[in-house]
């Protein structure tokens, strides 16, 4: 792996709290950033999950930041050599983000932690089985506006169409699913924002 230089990024030590998003000069929390590694072949890799060897090369959750980070370059000039980036890379972290929360979703599903349906999600918000409320991007705002009004402080993630959603309970589509409190939960919230980053929804 090529590693950049260390005036252009913070230490890639695992317990710091935040790191430098090269393309805003941001110090911002490691969940609210994508972390990218160079591989042997010189190519910049997106690495999700944080896991990858390599020194991190961080850049905000957000469309416009990594936009920014492939059209000037600041790949190359935070590793200090020439790397190679797709210029489609913001669209392929999107489908990445995307298949990422799809499969969050799915296992707390098979783990008996997520619902469908909007008799059952009112149910769950009801008696507080729901940490999470999910609802479809392009689903109906009347059926999305009567559960939202039953989260109270809970977030309300809306970052999936009704196709995706509905991939992740096996289905065609799914416009309301609620997850229950866990590791789960979190992980779907922490993605689902980043993911958020990347496309503007109203």
């Amino acid at each position: 792996m090529i590693a950049p230089d260390d005036d252009e990024l913070e230490p890639d030590d695992p317990k710091a709290p935040s790191r430098r998003c090269l393309a805003t000069g941001e110090s911002l929390p490691k969940a609210v950033l994508i972390r990218f590694v160079v591989g042997p072949d010189a190519t910049v890799v997106p690495d999700l999950e944080q896991r990858l060897p390599g020194r991190g090369l961080w850049v905000r959750a957000d469309r416009a930041a990594l936009d920014r980070a492939v059209a000037k370059g600041l790949f190359s000039r935070a590793a200090r050599a020439t790397v190679r980036t797709d210029p489609e890379m913001t669209n392929r972290v999107e489908g990445l983000l995307a298949r990422r929360l799809i499969g969050l979703i799915g296992l707390a599903r098979r783990a008996g932690e997520a619902v469908t349906g909007f008799e059952k999600v009112r149910d769950w918000l009801k008696t507080g089985s729901a940490a999470v409320l999910l609802a479809a991007s392009d689903g109906a705002e009347d059926g999305r506006g009567k559960l939202r009004g039953l989260t109270g402080d809970r977030p309300v993630i809306e970052v999936l169409d009704a196709s995706e959603l509905g991939e992740a309970f096996g289905r065609d589509r799914a416009v309301h699913a609620a997850i229950a409190p866990g590791g789960l939960a979190e992980k779907i919230v922490a993605d689902a924002g980043r993911l958020a980053g990347f496309r503007r929804l109203d």
